[in-house]
């Protein structure tokens, strides 16, 4: 069997790889199998289109497409602009609850659209943390499928030019309740597992003029977290002491899921 990568985004991001054999990574997850003979390697982040919608109500509920058109003629990177998107601490593959949201190397030159692209960077570079997590102990995906929101065309194209993968994009991005119906409909024998439903809409593939920026806000990425861990914790858990805060952010555990 092929193995083949879906990318599912919504309020979250869930990367999804199909697989022909049982394998765990250590900062991953295993899904049980849709049907005999497949198994699935699962990461997930705590926010993807949760910070994108908190940062157009934050500039006063501008459209998605006006903010896409102005984040469009900024430049990949954004102008060395870096998001972690840890608005909600992070599931796979950090599973770090206090984890907190950074943007880092803000001027005043930078604008909205600048915010807005490198918010769509920081996700994608949270894709590319699970692919490279994965890339240790699994056989690259044979292709790359989006669905859910975050199959908008900006977003989509900055992912693929993040990740250095071809996306293809289904007509129907509601990849949930399809993929529901094809396995009800296999289960009950109205469907056959020979039959494909998916009709293409568009191909998505990396600009590599866009590489090398991309390298260097990757870089930024990684290093980022590891060099802030410990004053954000500090930071939340004297915020929780002082205030008798309790709750706990989305982000699970170890033990927790993606």
């Amino acid at each position: 069997m092929p193995s083949h990568l879906a990318r599912a985004s919504g309020s979250r991001c869930l990367v999804l790889l199909q697989l022909a054999r049982a394998v765990r990574p250590e900062h991953l997850r295993q899904r049980g199998p849709q049907y005999p003979g497949s198994f699935c390697v699962a990461g997930g982040t705590a926010t993807s289109g949760a910070v994108v919608e908190w940062l157009r109500e934050l500039v006063g509920g501008t459209s998605y497409e006006q903010l896409a058109a102005e984040a469009a003629v900024v430049p990949a990177g954004a102008d060395a602009l870096v998001v972690l998107p840890y608005f909600a601490g992070e599931r796979t593959p950090l599973f770090d609850e206090k984890a907190r949201g950074l943007v880092a190397g803000l001027t005043l030159d930078h604008g909205r659209g600048h915010l807005y692209r490198a918010v769509l960077e920081g996700t994608a570079y949270a894709i590319r943390h699970h692919l490279d997590e994965m890339s240790g102990a699994l056989t690259p995906p044979q292709r790359v499928i989006a669905v859910g929101g975050g199959a908008r065309p900006l977003w989509t194209r900055i992912v693929s030019d993040v990740t250095g993968q071809t996306q293809l994009i289904p007509e129907q991005t509601i990849g949930a309740s399809y993929g529901d119906a094809y396995l009800a409909g296999l289960a009950v024998g109205l469907v056959d597992r020979a039959d494909d439903w998916t009709r293409w809409a568009a191909r998505v593939e990396p600009d590599p003029s866009t590489a090398a920026a991309y390298h260097r806000g990757y870089t930024a990425y990684r290093s980022l977290y590891p060099a802030t861990r410990t004053i954000i914790h500090d930071m939340v858990n004297g915020w929780r002491s002082s205030s008798g805060h309790t709750t706990s952010t989305t982000a699970p555990t170890a033990n927790g899921s993606p």
